[in-house]
Order: structure tokens, then C-alpha cells, then sequence
């Protein structure tokens, strides 16, 4: 545990508490300032009544009315800052819980748990306690999916390399990483469909009645009732005409009730949510990217059509947030009369929604990838002693490794161990008792592969890889459900193996204990028998046993099995595991 970085977590939670309690203590105050103009207007009403002064009301009304508005303006503004620092403080304390005990306040990926999946249910990619648990940093549900894709399957050697590059860059902006992180951290809270919804209410048009009639006529119209107005003050009978206008104004928008309605019902609820998101394109589009992928990826919000992102979903907020202003009926009888305000924010959406809606759903993807890319480089940051795997590109299979264990282990109980499988095709043999850690060793290798071929860094010291597919056959369960026996169900998978190694696609199979539910001659035999299936397939990987009559295989075909083995020994009637894998076979 590199009680460094802990330190500088615990340092920059403390310096974020200080300021989120500077600006509490600041809304209190302001609050106590807006209690204050309330009482110096019922002074100036008390005063003006005194002295028979109408115009102190007046005067009093105007000049308290705009402090007022200033005051909730500014308290606005330190109650983002507060909750902006709070999110930096819960942003760092998590990464303690996670360094520390494994604790992540972030989703842990039990949507994605798949038993027929290749290998992520048997190497514990998805669920309490998995890789996701370890790693997930994106708080927006595409974020989720995007680095579920990353983990379910290997990436080509160029998007590795170029994914590790983004990371590096990511990490050495922990600043801006974090930062990130609280302006999306409200993502938690919200529905995991907020942004398919909002994309799709983007497609969904809103129809207005005679929309070109009322588009010029709600720009014309205060124009003209202003002109009523200024008549009214020089020939009195205008007047009428005055109150004639308010009344048909207020006739016109009442008719497109349902429409207006409609339209507030699915967007008045996002205003707010699309604030926060303002806040995170702005982030990304601010900083200036080294790496390729970065740059072309914030390259796809910077700038579309002339305006960066940023600026147009800030637009569609502003929008939202006036078509709020009907809430209060007061305000919102005032707008429509005099300006037809409901109408006027209605066609303002629509004519946003149809020049914006493609771009903005890309946006949301470009945000999805940053998250799943600062999810990895939480790792490079956290982990200083992990490396980044080279990347070979052979026909033939190489994991070379030095000094790997296994990530989910914590760092004083995990044993590390080297392995070589050089430009090669090899299976393994692997033998053993029970808890002596072939199984452990097997998912060592498999799960930092499959980190690897993400683009993230590996828990080892040194690791090479070639891009390959990692299939397991380990924990086999029987299914009441599909009325599948524990036999069954390891046959279907020894079945789906053989036919994975028999496609155009690299696999490297990580077996253990292979067909346990028969007896133990049909377990030798069946068990020799796919050893041998997957030698004539040209098949590469491991096979964990407690079978050591299948080490024999070795004798038969000396340059394709190798044997391994891990070894107890017992001092003083107690059985001691030292956990390092051994060339040979188990005695």
C-alpha cells in the first residue's frame, strides 16, 4: 500500500472540507442578509405609511428588489461551490476506501455478471468485490457500459497502446481527474437512463399550431403592446386596447397549453442535470491533450459548427430553465401576457433540438469514454508498482511475466510469481493439493491479461502479452433452471472450448479441475482425452489438476506439455503453503 498517495488524498479531502465549510457559513450568512431586506421593506412600508410617502414604497420596493436578487444570485453561486467541494471530498475519500479496504462508492458491475460469458465470471470481473469494483470510476450508466465493453473483451494491439498513452496522460492530471470526477458525481443519484432519455426526448419533436404564425408574431408582440402602451398615456380610450391585447395574448398561450406541457413535462426536469454536464464538456474541452487519442476525442466537442459543446448544451439549459418560470403563476401570467413566454421557449427548444441533436448525443459518448479511461488511470495513480504490459503481435501466443499477482489479493497477503510462455504453442499442466493456489495462479494470469489486453496496467512488476481471447472452465454450476446437471453443464463447456479453439480467433484456455463431476477413471480419461483434442487443435493455455496421472502427458508429448506444480509442506503436524509455482511435477 504506497501510504504516499494516501496521504495526498487525505490532504486534498481536508483542504475540499475547508472550503465547502467557508461557503456554508457564507449561505447562512446571506441568508440572514435576505431575512434583513425582508425587514428593512416592512420598515420603509411602516415609514412610508407614517409620513403619507407613497413613493418610499417605491423607491424602497425597487432598490430592495434588486438587492435581493443579487443576494439569491450569489447564494446560487456558493451553494454550487459548497456541493462542488463536498463532491471533491467524497471523490477522494473514496479512492482511500478503495486503496485501503476495497470499498468504492461507484457501481460495481453486478448488471453485467454472465456465467456463459468467456471468462469474466470465473475470473471475478463483474460484482462485489470483482476487477469492475476495483477500477470503475464513471458515474454515468453509458460510462459503466463503455468499460464493461473494455473488460469483456481484448482490445487490438494499436487501441491498447493507444488507450495506455491516454491513461499515462491521465494520470500525471490527478487535478483534473478528480475534478472530473465531482462535476459527474451527481450522475450517482439519477436514473441510469437520464441520458438515453434525454437523447431520445431530443429526437421527439414537439408540434406547436400555425409554429411559423406564432414564432413571428411572439417576437412582434411586445413590440406592439408597448406601443399600445406609450399611445395609452397620450389618448386615453387606447386603454382598452391595452387590455384587449393582454387578454388575447394570454388566450393564445393558454390554447397551446398541452403542447407547452408536453413540452416541460420530459425537459423541465434535465435543466438542472445538464448544468453539471456543461461543467464536465467544459473540463475536457479547457485542457490542452498531448496523446493522439485524447486529442481527437476531445476534438469531437470542441468545436461543432463553430461552437464548442459546451456553450450549445449550456443553451439548451438556459432554455429549460426559462420554460421554469411558468412554475410560479405570478411570473409566469406577467411573461406570457406580455411576451407569450411559454410559446416563445417551446419553438426556442425545438429549433435547438433540430440543429443539435446529433452532436449532442456524441457528446455524451466522448463522456462515456473519458470516464471508462479515468476509471483505468485510477489504477496507474493508486498502484505505482504496477506496469504496463508490452504488447507483442506474433502469430503464436507469449505471457511473459514477472513478479504477477493477483489485484483483488491485498498487497500484504498476495504472493507473486513469474511465468514464461515465449512466441509459443503450450499447454501447461499445473498440479497440486487443494489450496496450495493453482486456481489462484490461474486467475493471476487470466485477469491480469485481460487487464492488459483493456489497456490498463497489470499488478506485476513486468509483464509481455500478445492480443489472445482467454476462455475459462472453472466454476461449473448446474442450473435447476435449465434443467442442466453439473455434468451437463461441464460437458456444454468443454464443448464450447473445443469449438472456440477451432475458430480464427486466439484463445487462451484456463482450466481447473476438469470434469469433476464423474468418477475418477471417466475424469482421467475424459480428461486426457480433451488434453489431447486441444494439442491436435494447436490449442494454448493451462490445465489445473489433482490428477497427477495427467503430468504423464508430458512423457508422451514433450515439446507441447510442460508441467508445473505447487508444493505444501508440513513442519510439526502444520501443513505451510509458500504459494510459488515450480517447474515439474507435483511428488
Amino acid at each position: 500500500m504506497d501510504q504516499n498517495i494516501i496521504n495526498d488524498y487525505r490532504a486534498r479531502a481536508a483542504a475540499a472540507n475547508e472550503q465547502a465549510e467557508k461557503y456554508k457559513k457564507l449561505l447562512d450568512a446571506y441568508s440572514l442578509y435576505r431575512l434583513g431586506i425582508f425587514a428593512l421593506f416592512i420598515l420603509s412600508v411602516c415609514v412610508a405609511i407614517s409620513l403619507d410617502e407613497t413613493a418610499i414604497i417605491i423607491f424602497s420596493l425597487l432598490v430592495l428588489s434588486l438587492c435581493f436578487s443579487w443576494l439569491v444570485t450569489k447564494q446560487a453561486q456558493f451553494e454550487a461551490l459548497k456541493n462542488y467541494f463536498y463532491d471533491i471530498k467524497k471523490v477522494n475519500e473514496n479512492e482511500i476506501n478503495s486503496i485501503s479496504n476495497g470499498v468504492n462508492m461507484y457501481e460495481n458491475g453486478a448488471l453485467f455478471v454472465n456465467d456463459k460469458h468467456n471468462y469474466s465470471s470465473d475470473l471475478d470481473i463483474f460484482g462485489n468485490g470483482s476487477l469492475f469494483q476495483l477500477i470503475n470510476r464513471a458515474a454515468t450508466f453509458p460510462g459503466v457500459v463503455q468499460l464493461a465493453k473494455w473488460l469483456n473483451a481484448p482490445a487490438s494491439k494499436e487501441i491498447i497502446l493507444s488507450r495506455q498513452q491516454a491513461i499515462i496522460e491521465i494520470a500525471n492530471k490527478n487535478d483534473w481527474k478528480i475534478d472530473m470526477q465531482a462535476y459527474l458525481l451527481f450522475s450517482l443519484k439519477q436514473q441510469r437512463e437520464q441520458i438515453k432519455n434525454l437523447v431520445a426526448y431530443l429526437k421527439i419533436p414537439v408540434e406547436l399550431e400555425d409554429q411559423k404564425w406564432l414564432s413571428i408574431y411572439s417576437k412582434v408582440a411586445p413590440f406592439l403592446l408597448l406601443s399600445v402602451i406609450l399611445i395609452a398615456v397620450f389618448y386615453t380610450p387606447a386603454r382598452y386596447f391595452v387590455g384587449v391585447l393582454l387578454l388575447a395574448n394570454n388566450r393564445i398561450v393558454s390554447s397551446r397549453s398541452d403542447s407547452v406541457k408536453k413540452t416541460d413535462l420530459i425537459a423541465g426536469r434535465i435543466g438542472t442535470t445538464l448544468k453539471h454536464f456543461v461543467s464536465a464538456f467544459r473540463k475536457i474541452e479547457g485542457e490542452e491533450w498531448e496523446s493522439e487519442y485524447l486529442n481527437r476525442l476531445a476534438g469531437r466537442i470542441k468545436h461543432t459548427n463553430g461552437k464548442a459543446v459546451s456553450l450549445r448544451v449550456e443553451e439548451l439549459s438556459k432554455l429549460i430553465n426559462r420554460l421554469n418560470y411558468r412554475l410560479n403563476m405570478v411570473v409566469g401570467f406577467i411573461l406570457n401576457v406580455f411576451l407569450l413566454w411559454d410559446i416563445r421557449m417551446v419553438i426556442a427548444i425545438e429549433n435547438w433540438k433540430r440543429n443539435n441533436q446529433q452532436n449532442l448525443e456524441d457528446a455524451f459518448d466522448v463522456i462515456a469514454e473519458f470516464e471508462a479511461l479515468i476509471s483505468l488511470a485510477s489504477l496507474r495513480i493508486n498502484y505505482h508498482d504496477w506496469c504496463f504490459p508490452g504488447v507483442i503481435e506474433s502469430e503464436t501466443y507469449t505471457i511473459i511475466a514477472k513478479q504477477i499477482a493477483h489485484p483483488l489479493i491485498p498487497v500484504n497477503q498476495r504472493i507473486a510469481n513469474d511465468y514464461e510462455l515465449t512466441d509459443a504453442y503450450k499447454i501447461d499442466i499445473i498440479t497440486g493439493s487443494n489450496m496450495a493456489g493453482k486456481s489462484t495462479f490461474l486467475r493471476t494470469i487470466g485477469i491480469n491479461t485481460v487487464m492488459a489486453l483493456s489497456g490498463a496496467p497489470v499488478c506485476a512488476q513486468s509483464m509481455q502479452v500478445s492480443v489472445m481471447t482467454v476462455l475459462s472452465y472453472m466454476r461449473i454450476k448446474d442450473s435447476l433452471n435449465e434443467s442442466t446437471s453439473t455434468f451437463k453443464a461441464e460437458l456444454d463447456r468443454l464443448q464450447m472450448l473445443l469449438a472456440a479453439v477451432d475458430s480464427d480467433v486466439k484463445i487462451f484456455f484456463l482450466i481447473d479441475e476438469m470434469l469433476r463431476g464423474t468418477n475418477s477413471v471417466d475424469k482421467y480419461l475424459g480428461s486426457k482425452a480433451v488434453i489431447q483434442q486441444l494439442i491436435g487443435k494447436k490449442g494454448v493455455g493451462m490445465v489445473a489438476t489433482h490428477d497427477l496421472q495427467i503430468a504423464e502427458l508430458e512423457k508422451q508429448y514433450p515439446d507441447y506439455i510442460r508441467n508445473f506444480y505447487f508444493d505444501i509442506q508440513v513442519k510439526d503436524g502444520e501443513m505451510l503453503f509458500d504459494y510459488k509455482i515450480k517447474h515439474g511435477e507435483c511428488k
